[in-house]
């Protein structure tokens, strides 16, 4: 359990900005569907949703989303020894602060006060399980069209837990899209913790941010001493304030699983792009995709390999360059479209083959010292991922090399991204690690499976 108080220097937001956080994938956000969409604020205090989630609002609200606010407590615990407030004045004054935020980022929205007391959030749980589903059923929308948007639930407050793994068990019951907003995170933990490396940000405008900070500046009984008094104390410093004032948020993501596709669905969908284009892609001719190709081949450990095998190879573009440092080279792809590009490439290349397999259901014979996986994984669902990387444990030679590459930011309509498939990858087969590269835009990664021979 992480222990920490609101008066802990705890990380600086200098050390948080050295970190990288700030080349976090964007979460896609369609302006055009975001009017057609309900997104359900849990609090568990007032001052929450302003502090991780105040811009994301505004820019909801201004996009004509339905925001419906369902805020826990009061928080009239957040000065128990205070000489000069009751926790009875506290809860009134908290409140009042609380409605004049929310009309400020969201002057239409509903909000309703669950009346729960302060740090008992845990005894209360399936109260608000029934209220959060009652309010989402009142929205009218199909489960694709609502997000919940709640505290991190490891946030390591008793009540932020307990409201995010609330949230995330009725996300996940109901297939709906969640957005966990991390608050004393940025406190107690730190750059190596490594979890943030998983999460989205939401960019803020200028005016959106301005929204943020007005709302937050209503909430004078924590950013402010309620008297001289000791016990009246201010709660939220300025340095804890100033992760809250960067030009983005930070969600940790899970998008709606209602409608979303899997390895069964690939074929399909990908023989219907290539059908409508030969390089639909841009692999060709995009600076983006010629520079990230170089650099997957500069990370390869060896030279050259024996046995190659190249996972979602699609119109054999990096299949090519991975050819010639293969002695024998086997690519596959679940569109036969895609494929047919592919071998217009290698004609009188004798040491390449292509085969139309939808893995993992179907795979290849033989074993491999060389196994690509690169912009594919996500196209499968966890299940199937973990069947796949079954399959290449099994079909990998002692000392093998498996690559990874994916692009960083959240694909609609799949349920993995990049930092999943790559974080599953490393926990399921535990190899060792020979190089990660990371940036805005993608993740590149080598993984060696272990030397029996040593």
């Amino acid at each position: 359990m992480v222990t920490f108080t609101h008066a802990d220097a705890g990380t600086s937001e200098a050390d948080w900005a050295r970190s990288g956080v700030a080349a976090l994938p964007e979460l896609p956000l369609d302006q055009d569907e975001l009017a057609g969409m309900t997104f359900v604020v849990l609090a568990a205090h007032p001052d929450d949703e302003t502090l991780g989630a105040g811009g994301l609002v505004a820019k909801l609200h201004a996009a004509g989303a339905d925001i419906r606010f369902l805020l826990c407590t009061a928080g009239e615990a957040s000065h128990p020894e205070s000489p000069t407030t009751t926790a009875e004045q506290l809860a009134a004054v908290r409140l009042t602060e609380f409605g004049t935020a929310v009309s400020g980022l969201a002057p239409s929205a509903d909000w309703r006060f669950l009346e729960l007391p302060d740090g008992q959030l845990a005894a209360n749980a399936d109260r608000i399980s029934a209220v959060l589903r009652e309010v989402i059923e009142l929205s009218l929308r199909p489960a694709e069209n609502v997000t919940i948007v709640a505290p991190y639930r490891s946030d390591g407050h008793t009540d932020h837990d307990t409201l995010g793994s609330t949230a995330a068990e009725v996300a996940s019951t109901g297939g709906y899209g969640l957005l966990e907003y991390p608050i004393w995170y940025w406190l107690w933990a730190g750059p190596d913790d490594g979890t943030w490396r998983n999460w989205v940000r939401v960019p803020l405008s200028a005016a959106e941010r301005d929204a943020k900070a007005k709302a937050m500046s209503t909430h004078a009984s924590q950013t402010e001493p309620l008297s001289a008094e000791p016990g009246d104390e201010t709660l939220l410093s300025s340095t804890f304030l100033e992760h809250f004032g960067r030009p983005w948020e930070t969600f940790a993501w899970q998008p709606s699983t209602v409608g979303t596709n899997s390895a069964k669905d690939a074929e399909r969908i990908f023989d219907e792009v290539h059908s409508r284009e030969e390089d639909p892609w841009s692999y060709t001719t995009s600076w983006y995709e010629r520079r990230k190709r170089a650099l997957t081949l500069a990370a390869l450990p060896r030279e050259s390999y024996e046995s190659g095998l190249e996972l979602g190879c699609s119109i054999g573009t990096l299949s090519q360059e991975l050819a010639e440092r293969c002695e024998s080279f086997l690519g596959v792809d679940a569109s036969s479209k895609a494929l047919e590009e592919a071998r217009k490439q290698f004609s009188g290349h004798s040491s390449a083959a292509f085969r139309h397999l939808t893995v993992p259901r179907e795979w290849p014979e033989g074993t491999f010292d060389l196994v690509v996986l690169s912009e594919t994984g996500y196209y499968l669902s966890p299940e199937e991922l973990n069947e796949l990387l079954a399959r290449i444990q099994a079909s990998t030679r002692p000392g093998g090399t498996l690559l990874l590459c994916h692009w960083r930011h959240p694909i609609s309509g799949w349920r993995l991204d990049a930092e999943a498939v790559h974080a599953m990858a490393r926990t399921t087969l535990q190899w060792p690690t020979h190089g990660i590269y990371r940036e805005k835009d993608f993740i590149l990664e080598v993984l060696l499976a272990p030397d029996t021979a040593t």
